[in-house]
């Protein structure tokens, strides 16, 4: 075993005081800021060297992260454009003529809501769904907390948990894990699987139950003014078929072409950019150079917004991997033979603890979950996976596994499923009140990652 150097202990300790700080519900930059300085003087850099390692370290983090943040820039930017064309409308209301009773709606805006989120991020995709989607819930006698409940647990639970199109999530744990994206989404499948359907399923079950108890009823929810649409015009039709057409030939192109990780994720980048040019000419003609550069400014403001304080964070966990390692501190503080921070500590950690597959399983899902306290979900995700490398090399077990069961955790707590400080968005659209939708998730989604919490410790 390779003998622990006061870099590792630092990186520990900073662990720690990571994870008290995110149960706190307080901001973890400056103590990832912190452990990066700290480790840079155990590397005998100085202090004029351990301060230029934080910068060099936020460098590497965002070259690591630039890909997914271009393309969740565009696809915003492309979005803006269609909720002013009014397309977004457009394209889903031909589906609300499906909505009969109050279970198909709930079903019918959950699986909306999951593919919108798959292509546009939940939050624009909640603004969307509950738009059109509501009003026509509610006339079929779906409480508006049913509508809520669908929105959140399929936008920002399922699909923000398995994020197989934009990839921003599995990006960031598999950067971590040091796993390809397409191994963690491959492998992780049966666990994204089984915490969306026992979470959703039990989620519907105990509203069922409560509306034929008359404990919730449509008609005491107060649901205000209906979003008014938009006029649809030549180019609003154009849109509404435009996007879903170039997604679907896009999806067609990945299994034909074989395209992967982050072959895939330029294609849709690409294809965003492409939709937004076309339309931008459609509707502004001799202004189109402006309004492009316009709409392509406010989707990259958007992404830097979400991934600003997520770059500081992954800087520290990337610490753990020998590459990102030795191009920021050098391999001088490193003992000789050493496979990095992480996998010496997963060594170590191997030879003095019990350490064992359902043990690594159930402390990964802990500290996945108490990592999303903080309502952002992503903020964690950097962590679980660096974690995962850890408990899977103490373990001999899958990494990419153990960083997907992770991911879950953070995101389905953190990304606003049941903490009301992370549900607004759902909640505000359907004019309920953020602590009731939080009561109504809890049982569910906890349910749902003890169910994939035991399903995980005999996959790993």
């Amino acid at each position: 075993m390779v003998s622990l150097a006061l870099v590792h202990w630092i990186y520990v300790v900073m662990v720690v005081v990571i994870l008290v700080v995110m149960v706190l519900r307080r901001d973890t930059l400056i103590p990832c800021i912190l452990g990066i300085f700290l480790m840079g003087m155990a590397a005998q850099k100085g202090v004029a060297g351990a301060t230029g390692a934080i910068f060099d370290s936020f460098v590497v983090a965002g070259v690591e992260l630039l890909g997914i943040i271009f393309v969740i820039s565009v696809i915003v930017s492309m979005s803006r454009l269609l909720e002013d064309l009014g397309a977004n409308q457009l394209m889903v209301k031909p589906f609300t003529k499906l909505i009969k009773t109050p279970d198909q709606a709930f079903w019918f805006i959950g699986i909306v809501m999951f593919v919108v989120s798959w292509f546009f991020w939940p939050s624009p995709a909640t603004a969307l769904v509950g738009a059109v989607l509501l009003p026509v819930a509610l006339k079929v006698g779906l409480p508006a907390i049913g509508a809520a409940m669908a929105i959140n647990l399929f936008g920002h639970g399922l699909a923000l948990s398995s994020d197989f199109v934009i990839q921003g999530a599995p990006t960031l744990a598999a950067n971590a894990a040091r796993v390809e994206v397409t191994e963690l989404i491959v492998k992780g499948i049966p666990l994204f699987g089984v915490m969306g359907f026992v979470t959703i399923v039990t989620a519907y079950i105990l509203l069922k139950r409560d509306m034929k108890r008359g404990i919730i009823t449509a008609e005491k929810i107060v649901t205000g003014e209906v979003i008014k649409e938009k006029e649809v015009t030549k180019n609003t039709k154009i849109a509404a078929v435009l996007v879903p057409l170039a997604f679907t030939l896009d999806i067609i192109a990945m299994f034909v072409l074989n395209l992967r990780g982050g072959d895939a994720t330029a294609l849709i980048g690409g294809t965003a950019v492409l939709i937004l040019a076309i339309l931008c000419l459609l509707e502004f003609r001799n202004k189109m150079l402006e309004e492009f550069t316009k709409y392509i400014k406010s989707g990259f403001v958007f992404g830097m917004e979400i991934f600003g304080p997520i770059i500081p964070i992954a800087a520290f966990f990337y610490m753990g991997d020998m590459g990102t390692f030795v191009e920021v501190m050098g391999s001088e503080a490193l003992p000789l033979n050493s496979q990095g921070i992480l996998a010496d500590l997963g060594g170590a950690l191997a030879s003095i603890a019990p350490m064992n597959k359902p043990t690594a399983a159930a402390m990964q899902m802990t500290i996945g979950s108490l990592t999303g306290l903080d309502g952002s979900g992503f903020s964690g995700v950097p962590l679980v996976g660096a974690l995962a490398r850890l408990f899977g090399t103490a373990v001999n077990g899958s990494i990419a596994r153990l960083a997907a069961l992770g991911q879950i955790g953070a995101i389905w707590v953190g990304g606003g499923t049941i903490v009301p400080w992370g549900l607004i968005p759902a909640a505000a659209i359907c004019k309920v009140l953020p602590m009731d939708l939080a009561r109504r998730n809890f049982i569910p989604v906890i349910t749902g990652l003890i169910v994939t919490t035991i399903v995980a410790m005999f996959l790993i």
